[in-house]
């Protein structure tokens, strides 16, 4: 039932999105530089595309550039996360190391430590 409702709401995007192509085919002219601007500079670059195409570029380069910042954001989020993993892991390798050092003698601390049996 999921998987059709997704691609239901891909075909209703899609046909927005073609739509939307279709009612702006009319080329337009991208500057680089204001006018003013570009001739103080000297530098007239100038592009014709379709202004569906700007749309949608624009679209896409905000969702770049979102999904960098983000990225950027959550960096101190992942680097706590490996620290605590890598953590859990030597002391997971200790806990084995004194399980396997004294196997008769039971510690209480150890014995709290013990993971249950997994079900099944």
């Amino acid at each position: 039932m999921i998987r059709y409702t997704r691609y239901l709401l891909l075909a209703a995007l899609a046909v927005v999105l073609i739509t939307v192509a279709i009612a702006n085919r009319a080329p337009v002219t991208l500057n680089a530089l204001p006018p003013d601007m570009a001739a103080f500079a000297s530098l007239h670059y100038a592009l014709s595309i379709p202004l569906y195409l700007v749309i949608f570029g624009s679209i896409v380069v905000g969702l770049m550039i979102g999904f960098v910042w983000e990225w950027f954001r959550e960096h101190r989020i992942r680097a706590t996360s490996s620290t605590r993993a890598r953590e859990i892991t030597r002391l997971e390798r200790e806990l084995e190391a004194l399980r396997k050092s004294n196997p008769a003698q039971k510690d209480d601390v150890l014995a709290l430590l013990e993971r249950p049996a997994k079900a099944g």
